[in-house]
């Protein structure tokens, strides 16, 4: 069985909010080098010689210098190595190990820190170890339905199945930003057969989502397994998304972010999604998301063993206390 709480809403303006920092890529350029074919291997030794001797020396038979070729140095620069990204810095915090003790949790929580290149992690272990991802993977699935063409865009009604559901909530057609909203489970599990295990194996590795896999149910691999991911690839994979830096449409992506703004204010936008599973024993709670402050991006990820329906209703308050902590959010 699959849970997830009631629906946490707050009201959001139909106005997106400013995206994040967008990292544009600019594909390289190839250029092509012919090679003439010589007439004699003579006169074909002679160019290469004068040739190398030009290359040598960087001036033409005048003795004067001449810049490189255009097309040379388009060459050169496509087979450049790319410079390696530098990994953020790793910073364990588990003195804040006393605030999930306080709520009665036991559970790991990550902040990405993008601006500064700074990872926070409470029980590092924990936070490099994978979960199942339960209704957190919403996020993704939504990406790809649009990515897919599943739906044409965000408002497209989606059937449910008919008959009655866990969640009154769930019993009617809707879009993905409701759907996304109350955490439509039937809705997705439809989006899911839609688009096939195929298409879904595609996406998550093109995604760089977890571990990839989807296994032999394609409406439930989310919600049972085999799909996992770990707290600290939730937040890492949840910035490339902030800044619409996925290999997918930048639109699909914008339409993603506004779907999942929870809150705006004057000094920041908080976006998120929750998930809860008892595929497991102990079930996993998560709530997952980012918050924009302008200058300043902060992914998180935090996930909780959940063992009671109270257990659940403690990941927000433990969430927003963590990140006030951390300095994300501002002191309430």
């Amino acid at each position: 069985m699959v849970f997830e709480t009631r629906a946490r809403s707050l009201a959001a303006p139909p106005t997106a909010i400013r995206p994040g920092l967008v990292a544009v890529g600019v594909p390289g350029e190839v250029v092509g080098l012919g090679r003439a074919r010589p007439r004699r291997r003579v006169a074909g030794a002679a160019a290469v010689a004068l040739l190398l001797l030009a290359g040598a020396t960087g001036c033409t038979g005048s003795g004067r210098p001449q810049p490189p070729a255009a097309g040379a140095a388009s060459a050169t620069a496509a087979t450049d190595p790319s410079p390696t990204p530098t990994a953020p810095a790793v910073e364990v915090r588990d003195d804040l190990a006393g605030l999930f003790r306080q709520a009665g949790l036991r559970g790991t929580f990550v902040m990405y820190d993008v601006t500064a290149g700074r990872v926070v992690m409470v029980d590092r272990e924990r936070a490099e170890r994978r979960f199942v991802p339960a209704s957190t993977f919403k996020i993704a699935h939504s990406l790809i339905a649009l990515e897919t063409g599943v739906v044409r865009d965000e408002r497209e009604k989606v059937p449910y199945g008919g008959g009655p559901q866990r969640v009154a909530a769930w019993e009617r057609d809707m879009g993905l930003r409701d759907a996304v909203r109350v955490s439509n489970v039937p809705v997705f599990q439809e989006l899911a057969r839609r688009i096939g295990p195929d298409r879904e194996r595609e996406w998550l590795h093109r995604l760089g989502y977890g571990n990839g896999e989807v296994g032999p149910a394609v409406d439930r691999f989310w919600l049972d397994g085999p799909l996992e991911i770990s707290a600290d690839e939730q937040a890492r994979w949840l910035a490339r998304l902030a800044r619409g830096g996925l290999p997918a449409d930048r639109g699909h992506q914008a339409t993603v972010r506004d779907i999942l703004r929870l809150e705006r204010t004057a000094g920041y936008a908080l976006h998120g999604k929750t998930g809860w599973t008892d595929a497991t024993d102990p079930g996993t709670g998560w709530w997952v998301g980012w918050v924009d402050r302008g200058d300043r991006l902060y992914c998180f990820a935090l996930n909780v063993d959940v063992r009671t329906d109270g257990d659940a209703d403690k990941r927000l308050p433990l969430g927003r206390q963590l990140l006030h902590r951390l300095g994300a959010l501002p002191a309430p």
